[in-house]
């Protein structure tokens, strides 16, 4: 193997360990915690994260073998239900993000009606749809032959198998499948979490204004202290403008670079080079990774869910640790050997009156 592919290789079982370990993770928090099931994101976290680790399990570990062995991961068949797979999970979980950035638009710009917006039917009906349009997608491009072994990728993923004759189709089918969801979903994502910046930073300004009232109020206020709030008023900027910077960031990073080859691919006869193929597949690999941080894990709810489970493991230890300390001292007290010893001692006595 060229240095390059150990590389690729290694970074691909890096993405499925950090996958595979986070979303577990948030699965847990899922059921540990009966607010965050409650709540209407919840459904689209579980959503996206059940793609994330049905696509770490299958589609990614097939990555390695292909890059390792060079050649088909399985027979035909099996390959073609992989690549039906890479299709409907990624198109899924794209559309899980949009419903997660359109939540969170809602809640932002529109808090007191939010409950009346957003309700339980509603994101049950988008998950569907979800669904609907990921199998819909999935389904025509399985029975019209068009997902199998690709090279260039080193996976199971889209492909045109058939003769030169179905190439004009099979173009009008990735253009629409990315158009769809990749497209799709960016305009969403930048659409929603936007609006949402606008909002955080005209709530910004409106604090900022009562705290320099409030600073040229108190005209006996320490130096450091007026210098905090001010420190203060930029870190709340710096974190709304950060907070969507990640959301739509991840999401052009991991998956632009792919997307774009693929269409590129199409009109292109020079071949792809399998490096930038294989590393193109591995960034849309990588957003499994990041979905749970980035949707999940960083927030306080589930940070503070994470606490109180690893608390109660630690409890539950230190019990059977004191429980089990307790029993060796009192197996050891010198009074209850004594008194073990007197007993024995009145036994052997006891069995030879008997004789």
């Amino acid at each position: 193997m060229h240095i390059a592919e150990i590389a690729l290789s290694l970074l691909v079982v890096v993405i499925i360990v950090v996958s595979l370990l986070s979303n577990v993770v948030v699965l847990i928090c899922f059921l540990y915690n009966t607010e965050i099931r409650k709540q209407v994101p919840g459904l689209f976290i579980l959503n996206l994260t059940f793609c994330n680790l049905l696509l770490t399990s299958s589609n990614m570990p097939l990555t390695v073998v292909g890059l390792v062995s060079k050649g088909h991961p399985g027979g035909q068949g099996f390959c073609q239900f992989i690549g039906f797979l890479d299709t409907f999970l990624t198109t899924n979980s794209m559309l899980s993000m949009a419903a997660l950035s359109i939540d969170r638009w809602v809640a932002v710009v529109f808090p007191l009606s939010y409950h009346s917006r957003i309700r339980h039917r509603d994101a049950v009906l988008a998950v569907t749809y979800a669904w609907v349009h990921s199998l819909a997608f999935s389904i025509v491009a399985a029975c019209l032959s068009w997902v199998g072994y690709h090279q260039p990728y080193a996976s199971c993923t889209l492909c045109n198998v058939r003769a030169s004759a179905v190439k004009t189709g099979f173009a009008v089918y990735t253009l629409a499948l990315h158009s769809l969801t990749f497209l799709l979903v960016l305009v969403v994502l930048c659409v929603t979490y936007l609006k949402v910046l606008k909002v955080a930073r005209f709530h910004c300004k409106r604090i900022d204004v009562i705290t320099m009232q409030t600073l040229v109020l108190l005209v006996d206020i320490h130096p450091s202290v007026r210098q905090r709030c001010l420190e203060e008023q930029r870190k709340r900027r710096r974190r709304a403008t950060r907070k969507i910077s990640t959301f739509i960031g991840t999401f052009v990073v991991c998956f632009a670079p792919y997307v774009l080859t693929r269409v590129v691919e199409l009109f292109v006869v020079v071949p792809i080079s399998p490096y930038w193929g294989v590393l193109c597949k591995t960034l849309a690999y990588s957003k499994a990774a990041c979905d749970p941080f980035v949707y999940s894990l960083l927030r306080h709810q589930y940070r503070k869910t994470c606490g109180d489970i690893i608390n109660r493991f630690l409890k539950r230890g230190s019990r059977h640790v004191s429980g089990h300390r307790q029993e060796n001292g009192r197996s050891n007290k010198p009074g209850n050997s004594g008194k073990s010893q007197h007993d024995e001692k009145r036994k052997k006595t006891g069995m030879r009156s008997a004789d």
